[in-house]
């Protein structure tokens, strides 16, 4: 373990770049995905078909292959060159559609009454959306929604090879430098732990009360 502590310093770095990460994409994710799941259930047709093209697109395509686009396409397209922020970019893109299709199933869930209920009195699609539809549909979907921010959690290690120093990537540079990969790697997975157990934990809890209130 001394290569651990020894690399300390910079294994808090990669730890808090995983955070960054994670907390930035995923709120992105969370906005992009719930403007997703509303398309999906506008009445709009275009918007309709539109948003349905997008989820089935992205959420098809290796996460690999978007951050690749992100990193090298952007660049291309005259974009200026900051890898943490075509990280943040690849991996909100790539999780919006799993966050759209986990709030749309709970649009699905909301009684077909309450939305009637809501335009019997005058309330438009965008009014019963936002006050009646989406309040319920999101509290129902919260344990799905940390499922998707504990596969989020896990899928910032794909940015170690597009020049982000995350925890795989520090722990890929202190195996360089000092070897003994085996106590690197279980101090990587560890500190994953450190996020994705709580989070599991957060999950399971808010379900089992979401359920009781049910």
């Amino acid at each position: 373990m001394d290569a651990v502590i020894d690399n300390l310093p910079r294994f808090i770095d990669g730890f808090l770049m995983t955070l960054r990460l994670l907390v930035i994409s995923g709120a992105g994710a969370l906005v992009l995905g719930t403007v997703v799941a509303a398309l999906r259930i506008s009445p709009v047709a275009a918007f309709r078909v539109f948003a349905m093209v997008y989820t089935e697109i992205v959420r098809n395509i290796p996460l690999t292959l978007v951050l690749f686009f992100c990193a090298f396409i952007l660049p291309y397209l005259g974009a200026p060159v900051d890898y943490v922020q075509f990280a943040i970019i690849g991996l909100t893109v790539y999780t919006s559609p799993f966050v759209a299709e986990a709030i749309r199933s709970g649009v699905n869930g909301v009684a077909v009454g309450q939305a009637e209920a809501a335009r019997a009195i005058g309330l438009g699609f965008s009014q019963t959306l936002g006050s009646v539809v989406l309040p319920q549909a999101i509290r129902m979907v919260i344990p799905p929604l940390i499922n998707v921010i504990i596969a989020l959690t896990k899928n910032t290690s794909v940015a170690a090879g597009f020049a982000v120093v995350e925890l795989v990537a520090t722990g890929r540079q202190v195996i360089q430098f000092a070897g003994n990969a085996i106590p690197i790697f279980i101090a990587i997975a560890v500190l994953y732990l450190l996020i994705t157990v709580p989070l599991g934990r957060i999950a399971a809890l808010l379900e089992k009360k979401l359920a009781v209130l049910r």
